[in-house]
């Protein structure tokens, strides 16, 4: 990728363009919320807007959302998770057996100015976990639809959250002893109900499913080891356990539903919570993790160098996280070639794409950036791409 000068050059031909997720300009699936739907969302928590007209802000944020991805150059297109208020409790939430408790959960992130906290309602589970209807699905069918009626050349991508998140920041003391008094039962249920999602969400005809979890990237920190051992829990093996969560749950999938993982450091109000290279997790995790491809965090220091991917098996794909979500500059793309060509010496460019590094709006307040960056952003990856692989 560089010329004998050193300047980058393009490497197109050197790898094919792919036609199936993860693609080779992808995207990790939050969007910033329009000003519309903001408005809407606060009409609607005021009593002034009903459930079936903001239902309808949504749809046509949706609509909205669908024509960027398109427009951009990507080949996929998720609904920017416009009808969540947070990227993973809202479906947490719908599991049976799981609900908020009056107990506040913080969780303390970073960025340059200085230390920032996010609060929500803790999770309990009080009950037998189970799955009693289709999280997400009324979302993802308008999502389908959208995208046969406006862009068929688009993938419809659906992201939950994976199921480590029902127990990471509780872990065994937010499960009911008197319901689960041995942890392997609950594993049992959980994964059964997430076994259960998966098998409905194909029958709805999503073929692009994203797993996202946060534990996997964040127990590469010690902190966050010191936290999970200060909660009874094993920092040293508790990757395997939740690998072997996410293999459960996906085991029977059907063969023409790709799954993917996004592996985050947090991202709230283009804040982070975890810092540290892939290097603890990435030899169990790329060797035994049964997904189809791996969104990684590479965007700035705080990630790591390329060398854990020297443990990914052929076959899979990884999507490398170079543009970040969390500041609105551009980035060079000489400098993501760059970056590009020091992966591919640690797995091959075929087994290469590129994304930005997280969503830009895990919850609904958004990272520090207009919506004309994201646009920017996400047509720099797209552009890229096509430069590198097409």
């Amino acid at each position: 990728m560089t010329s004998s000068t050193g300047s980058p050059t393009s490497t197109a031909g050197a790898a094919a363009w792919r036609d199936q997720p993860p693609f080779r300009a992808d995207h990790v699936g939050s969007l910033l919320r329009p000003k519309e739907l903001l408005r809407a969302r606060a009409e609607h928590a005021e009593g002034r807007l009903d459930d079936d007209e903001l239902r309808a802000a949504e749809d046509t944020a949706v609509d909205h959302a669908v024509a960027l991805q398109q427009e951009v150059g990507l080949q996929t297109a998720s609904d920017g998770e416009y009808r969540r208020t947070s990227w993973h409790m809202d479906f947490i939430y719908q599991l049976d057996g799981v609900a908020p408790t009056d107990e506040k959960l913080q969780v303390h992130f970073h960025n340059p100015q200085g230390d920032l906290d996010f609060e929500s309602a803790a999770l309990a589970v009080h009950e037998r976990v189970g799955l009693g209807h289709t999280i997400f699905g009324d979302a993802f069918t308008y999502l389908r639809d959208r995208v046969r009626e406006s862009a068929p050349g688009l993938t419809p991508k659906l992201t939950i959250p994976s199921p480590n998140m029902v127990h990471y920041r509780g872990g065994r003391a937010a499960i009911d002893q008197r319901v689960y008094p041995d942890l392997e039962e609950f594993w049992a249920d959980l994964t059964a109900a997430y076994a259960e999602e998966v098998r409905r969400v194909a029958d709805l005809g999503c073929t692009y499913l994203q797993l996202d979890d946060t534990s996997l990237a964040y127990l590469n920190d010690p902190a966050q080891r010191e936290l999970v051992a200060a909660q009874g829990g094993d920092p040293e093996h508790q990757h395997e356990q939740y690998i072997r969560n996410i293999n459960a749950a996906i085991a029977d999938r059907p063969a023409g539903l790709r799954v993917t993982t996004h592996l985050c450091r947090g991202n709230f109000r283009s804040s982070w919570a975890a810092e540290g290279g892939y290097d603890f997790v990435a030899e169990r995790l790329f060797s035994d993790l049964a997904v189809d491809g791996f969104f990684l965090e590479f965007d700035d220091e705080r990630s790591g160098t390329f060398e854990p991917l020297r443990f990914v098996p052929p076959g899979k794909q990884v999507v490398l996280g170079l543009v970040t979500t969390k500041r609105p500059q551009l980035e060079d793309k000489d400098t993501l070639k760059r970056r590009i060509d020091e992966a591919s010496r640690y797995v091959p460019l075929d087994q290469l794409c590129l994304s930005p590094q997280c969503g830009f709006s895990s919850t609904v307040e958004g990272n520090e950036l207009t919506e004309e960056d994201e646009v920017a952003k996400l047509r720099l990856v797209a552009e890229v791409a096509r430069e590198v692989w097409g």
